[in-house]
């Protein structure tokens, strides 16, 4: 089932990954960054945390554009019940990835989808299951080097031509971990349009 809509849909996401998943419904789109502090309250579940940052990014993008369906999506690492975010710099990604390294760990990404046509908002989520095999340090100096770590939650991209090699088992949605659970957003997008 194709989605229709005579509005315009736009990504409001500065993600390669997430424009890239969301071509695989054919939708004809535009995509637009939306600056968002990224800090996790105190006290804050990852859900409730993915959730109101996907949802802050919307009233962002809202100030940018006046008609259209807009999507907003915010990914969240967590291990040990340690919410783990973007790496500050090389050392910081050193650390997540030692910390990831032989254990398994959730992906939590919550997306907001907005008709301003309908006024009408609905934010769902989705939560994914990661085990990484064990990281030996050349790995993960090679890696860091390379520069993919740094914008992603986890230090990691599990699409990457080595990031992929990190990861031993999946339980869940693999989209989800890229960056935007597909299925859920496609479904979300028809409920909404």
């Amino acid at each position: 089932m194709m989605i229709k809509t005579r509005l315009p849909i736009y990504l409001a996401s500065a993600s390669p990954r997430r424009k890239k998943l969301l071509e695989q419904l054919n939708l004809r789109f535009n995509s637009f960054s939306v600056e968002c502090d990224e800090k996790i309250m105190k006290g804050e579940t990852p859900v409730k945390a993915a959730k109101r940052l996907s949802e802050e990014k919307l009233i962002q993008a809202k100030s940018k554009i006046k008609s259209g369906i807009i999507i907003t999506a915010d990914t969240i690492v967590v291990i040990g019940g340690k919410i783990i975010g973007k790496p500050d710099n090389a050392k910081d990604a050193e650390k997540i990835l030692r910390m990831l390294s032989g254990k398994t760990h959730i992906v939590y990404t919550a997306f907001s989808v907005f008709n301003s046509e309908k006024n009408r908002t609905i934010t769902d989520y989705e939560k994914t299951f990661v085990t990484f095999r064990k990281l030996n340090k050349d790995e993960i100096k090679k890696y860091i080097e390379a520069g993919s770590p740094m914008d992603k939650a986890g230090a990691y991209g599990i699409q990457d031509d080595f990031g992929a090699v990190f990861v031993k088992k999946i339980n869940g949605c693999y989209n989800n971990v890229v960056g935007l659970p597909l299925t859920k957003v496609y479904q979300t997008l028809l409920r909404i349009i």
